[in-house]
């Protein structure tokens, strides 16, 4: 029966060093409790809160442990990125950048006789208008995976809340689960829909929770009030977590069964 069940262990937006640090010390023992058959983390607040370097990515990437990398509007934030992206398979970045872009928006992971589908995608409401519709995008992808895998997760990194409820159920009984991130507020709306595809608006972050999305207070409060720009700089002292959800699905089916909350507290 356990071989019939397909366990993935996503973590949310790792921001920065704390970020880095905090999922360092505990991911080990949290993929040796949960025992994940694939293990999935957010990474465009890798360095210093925007974007991913080669060295950044090597400090989690040493551990060996994880199986794909998702990613989203701060992708391209550092420079060497553009060809960074093109040594990684397990990188994603948005599917509905333009195609001419570096990278890929979804790949297909195997290990131990079970198969995932893992898509990354973009919304506009709110965000960056150069992408691609994000509904026209990913039924092209779904028709490009065709059957490969009916065992299919998808990172939606979206600002608006409708808009993610509006993925959710675009994509209800295509796929296994959709997954929000990017406004690292994890939510409390956690289900599986009606046709068997687990749905979460936002999945949260890693790093410091006291802190406003993971940066410090201080600059994020002027910047509201002066409207004058500010540079934001990474919360380091603090209580840390590592948040994300957990998604147990048929994997003979690709229907989910359950998704859970995670939160990982370092203190």
């Amino acid at each position: 029966m356990q071989n019939n069940i397909l366990k993935i262990l996503f973590i949310g937006d790792v921001v920065g060093k704390p970020g880095r640090k905090v999922l360092k010390k505990h991911i080990s023992n949290l993929k040796n409790t949960l025992k994940p058959d694939f293990l999935i983390v957010n990474i465009e607040n890798l360095a210093g809160g925007f974007g991913i370097t080669e060295k950044t990515f090597n400090d989690i990437n040493n551990l060996g442990i994880i199986d794909a990398y998702t990613s989203g509007n701060h992708i391209w934030d550092k420079k060497e990125a553009e060809n960074f992206l093109q040594n990684h398979n397990n990188i994603l970045r948005p599917a509905n950048y333009p195609a001419s872009v570096p990278g890929k928006g979804w790949i297909v992971l195997e290990k131990n006789g079970k198969k995932l589908s893992v898509i990354n995608i973009m919304g506009r409401t709110l965000m960056k208008d150069c992408v691609d519709c994000p509904f026209a995008c990913i039924e092209k992808v779904l028709q490009e995976i065709n059957g490969d895998s009916q065992n299919i997760f998808v990172d939606f990194h979206a600002e608006a809340t409708s808009e993610k409820e509006a993925m959710g159920y675009f994509l209800n009984g295509k796929v296994s689960a959709v997954v929000g991130t990017h406004t690292h507020v994890q939510t409390a709306d956690n289900r599986v829909l009606d046709q068997g595809t687990a749905y979460v608006t936002d999945a949260g972050m890693t790093g410091t929770v006291e802190s406003i999305i993971g940066f410090n207070q201080k600059e994020v409060i002027e910047k509201f009030i002066t409207q004058m720009p500010r540079r934001f700089q990474v919360k380091d002292n603090g209580r840390k977590e590592i948040q994300g959800v957990f998604v147990t699905l048929d994997n003979s089916t690709g229907k989910s069964l359950t998704i859970e909350r995670i939160k990982y507290k370092d203190y």
